[in-house]
């Protein structure tokens, strides 16, 4: 399966998410999934076992639980294949970043200025 194959699914991305902030019982992300998609437990499971098949998740035994965590290897492979269009936003993300700055800078000359004329 292509890795945009994998990450096409709503459910999976939030799984990735939630593993994103720290490994996670198969528990824990089964009660989240299941509260945000109500899908079932053995739904959740099949998409786990997507994200591990194809290299996005670890799972490891602690005791009887079942531990996940990110595999980051096919992330970046992801973040590689988006760089190569990274050169048609991020032009556009730098003048953005600019006319904030811009705008904020504006804001504070204006407020100094307010300021000023108060008696």
């Amino acid at each position: 399966m292509h890795a945009f194959d994998v990450l096409g699914d709503p459910v999976r991305r939030r799984l990735l998410e939630l593993l994103n902030d720290g490994e996670r019982s198969s528990g824990e992300l089964t009660e989240v999934v299941r509260a945000e998609f109500g899908i079932s437990q053995p739904a959740v499971s099949q998409h786990l076992r997507v994200l591990r098949e194809n290299g996005f998740a670890t799972v490891r035994k602690d005791g009887n639980r079942r531990l996940y965590a990110v595999d980051t290897e096919p992330m970046r492979d992801v973040d590689a294949w988006l760089r190569r269009f990274a050169a048609r936003w991020e032009p556009h993300l730098m003048a953005l970043d600019t006319e904030l700055a811009r705008g904020r800078r504006e804001r504070r000359l204006r407020s100094r200025t307010d300021q000023e004329r108060k008696p």
